[in-house]
C-alpha cells in the first residue's frame, strides 16, 4: 500500500473543501430557476396602441421582478382580425435581448381575453404564463392576472 505524505493529504483535503465551497456558493442553475412559479399581476397602458401591427402597450406595474415598468408588449396582428377580436402573436420585451413570445386574444366587445406565453430568451428563458386580460374603466389601461412558471432546459 502506498502512503501519501501528510502534506499531500492536506492539499487534497483543501481542494475538496474549496470545491464544496464553490459548488455551494455558485449562481443557481437554470434547473434551479425552473422551480420558480407564482401569481402574476401586471398593469399595462395601451395609449400608444393604434390597433395596427407593430403597435405596443407599456407595462406600468408588475409584481414580477423581471417585468419592470417600461417593458413593452408588441402586437403582430391588426385589431379586428377576425372581426370583433384582437388575436395576435405578441412579444413581451423587457430589454436588451430579454423577451418572451406568446399570443393574446381579446374580445372587442368586452375588452376581456387571455394571453399565454410559451418561452423566452435571457431572463425570460423558459418563461410560461397564462393571464386573464381585463380593462380599467378607461379602456386604455389593462390588468393581466394569472400565473407564471419557468420550464427547465430539458423541457425546451
Amino acid at each position: 500500500m502506498t502512503k501519501f505524505p501528510l502534506s499531500m493529504a492536506a492539499a487534497a483535503g483543501a481542494i475538496v473543501l474549496s470545491l464544496a465551497f464553490f459548488l455551494s456558493t455558485r449562481v443557481p442553475s437554470v434547473a434551479a430557476a425552473s422551480n420558480r412559479k407564482g401569481d402574476l399581476h401586471v398593469t399595462k397602458n395601451c395609449a400608444q396602441n393604434t390597433g395596427a401591427p407593430g403597435s405596443y402597450c407599456t407595462i406600468t406595474s408588475s409584481n414580477f421582478a423581471e417585468i419592470k415598468p417600461g417593458a413593452r408588449v408588441y402586437y403582430d396582428q391588426a385589431f379586428g382580425v377576425p372581426t370583433g377580436f384582437l388575436d395576435s402573436s405578441v412579444i413581451l420585451d423587457i430589454g436588451t435581448g430579454d423577451w418572451a413570445v406568446g399570443r393574446c386574444t381579446v374580445d372587442a366587445t368586452t375588452a376581456r381575453g387571455i394571453c399565454t406565453f410559451s418561452d423566452g430568451t435571457g431572463q425570460l428563458a423558459g418563461f410560461k404564463a397564462r393571464v386573464d386580460v381585463s380593462p380599467f374603466p378607461n379602456f386604455v389601461d389593462y390588468h393581466w392576472d394569472g400565473t407564471y412558471s419557468f420550464n427547465s432546459e430539458d423541457d425546451r
